[in-house]
């Protein structure tokens, strides 16, 4: 998934980004509403994280204008304030979940997780594809039965193609899935992976339509 922060504590957030990029997701991290105002603005997030007390204002606004504007974006709440009146607030205003820090940052992997699935319309972390069966909540792939290592990058562009089966997929739209505003992407990396990825599932799952994209094979 391509993920926004929002948080300005450099530690919290260098420990936040690692470990979503470590779960294979791109992560762009901003420290002030305004600049994730205009990250929304231009990129098609897959999950915002917003810390509440920012350099420029407090998050709850900032959510309800987003909400207002019709973003649908899942938005999970990272924030100190640990009040019930305060976590009522952030679900009333668009968030769809709240987490208090200090955090373990395995629960924070599996509350984005479980928000993924909920949007993506099936919460069962349970999935089969043809031949593939997959845990989401364990990102792991078997086919046949036996387990497929995939790296986390391919992990990540698989889940790409998982969330929006049957529909096509162009290589910048699967580089914006994969990589943050500051990365430098080779120009075939997208092929290579792809390759990579039918050497391990099998040629069939992932299919390409010349000159416009890849799409999920029919299961």
């Amino acid at each position: 998934m391509r993920v926004l922060l929002i948080e300005d504590d450099d530690v919290l957030g260098a420990a936040v980004r690692d470990q979503i990029a470590s779960d294979g997701h791109s992560v762009d991290w901003v420290r002030r509403l305004d600049a994730g105002d205009s990250a929304i603005a231009g990129v098609p997030y897959d999950l915002a994280l917003l810390d509440l007390m920012l350099p420029d204002g407090r998050g709850i606004p900032f959510l309800r204008r987003l909400r207002a504007r019709g973003v649908v974006t899942p938005v999970i709440i990272l924030t100190a304030l640990d009040q019930v009146s305060d976590r009522i607030e952030g679900l009333n205003a668009g968030a769809d979940d709240y987490l208090v820090k200090p955090f373990d940052l395995a629960e924070l992997s599996a509350r984005i997780g479980s928000v993924a699935r909920r949007y993506s319309g099936n919460p069962n972390p349970i999935l089969t594809h043809g031949p593939l069966q997959i845990d989401l909540a364990a990102r792991s792939i078997r086919r046949d039965g036996h387990l497929v290592p995939l790296t986390a990058c391919e992990w990540a562009l698989f889940e790409a193609f998982l969330s929006r089966p049957g529909q096509l997929l162009s290589k910048t739209q699967l580089e914006e899935k994969l990589y943050a505003f500051d990365t430098e992407v080779e120009s075939n990396t997208i092929e290579v992976h792809v390759s990579r990825l039918r050497k391990k599932l099998g040629a069939e799952i992932i299919v390409t339509e010349r000159g416009l994209g890849y799409r999920l094979g029919h299961a």
